[in-house]
């Protein structure tokens, strides 16, 4: 091969490589501005769930948008993938570790997310303000404990004229807007007179679960999809496939059927 052709070769090479080069340059620019664009939607949807929380609820809300590429998610009109987060969220006094994974999540903000699923972690004493609030008489104390799928707690009630203080075993199970605890055992802890231990748990506790609502405390629309319960905590899982963004829909919470 002469030397004008092995020139004419090196150039074509060099050409190649210039080429690759400013490909690669190109890629890594796509990549930076979208991380960069990422960053930014992130901190604009915080911003928008803090503006838009219901006044009962404090705490931060830290934002993960999924996918490969945020630029080509905006353009098609929905993020593949949102979670939010919140170790110390605050709602109506009751303290809780929230993660939420929503998916389809529309920008605009009057259509519905495609798929919501949630997980609500309540340690005991979060549990036990909620508890407190939904049993009839005298407020429990603050001495809810947590076992492998069940739940104890103590109260005081007036039977036959009697008063008297109780502590109650019960199983957890979800309904769609409450927290049912089954009542699966219970002891008198101080009073009673001549009641019969025997004959407590109908006595006092009744026959039903003591229900707990749950979804006056989320936007309408979100409904408990199931609870499972550690000596930890109260892991209490949500769904909805109608809630819209919008702040009129965030701020509208539900309603128990039975109170």
């Amino acid at each position: 091969m002469d030397a004008s052709g092995r020139k004419s070769r090196r150039r074509g090479l060099g050409a190649f490589v210039v080429a690759g080069l400013v490909v690669l340059g190109l890629v890594a620019a796509f990549f930076f501005i979208d991380g960069g664009l990422r960053g930014y939607a992130e901190g604009q949807v915080e911003q928008e769930i803090a503006a838009n929380l219901p006044e009962t609820v404090t705490g931060h809300v830290s934002v993960s948008i999924g996918g490969l590429s945020v630029i080509a998610q905006y353009l098609g009109g929905s993020f593949d993938r949102v979670a939010l987060e919140s170790e110390a969220l605050t709602v109506d006094g009751v303290p809780a570790s929230v993660h939420v994974v929503a998916t389809d999540v529309p920008l605009e903000s009057s259509e519905p997310v495609g798929d919501l699923r949630g997980i609500i972690d309540l340690e005991p004493a979060a549990l036990s303000t909620l508890l407190a609030r939904a049993l009839p008489g005298d407020a429990p104390d603050a001495s809810v404990e947590l076992g492998a799928d069940e739940v104890s707690y103590s109260g005081s009630a007036e039977v036959l004229g009697f008063p008297i203080g109780y502590r109650a075993s019960a199983v957890p199970t979800a309904d769609t807007d409450a927290l049912l605890l089954t009542p699966s055992g219970a002891s008198v802890t101080s009073g009673g007179g001549s009641v019969d231990a025997g004959n407590l748990l109908s006595l006092v506790l009744g026959d039903e679960p003591v229900r707990i609502c749950v979804a006056e405390y989320l936007p309408e629309g979100v409904t408990l999809a199931g609870v499972n319960v550690t000596p930890e905590r109260a892991r209490l899982t949500l769904q909805s496939s109608a809630l819209t963004l919008t702040r009129e829909s965030l701020t509208t919470l539900g309603s128990c059927a039975n109170g």
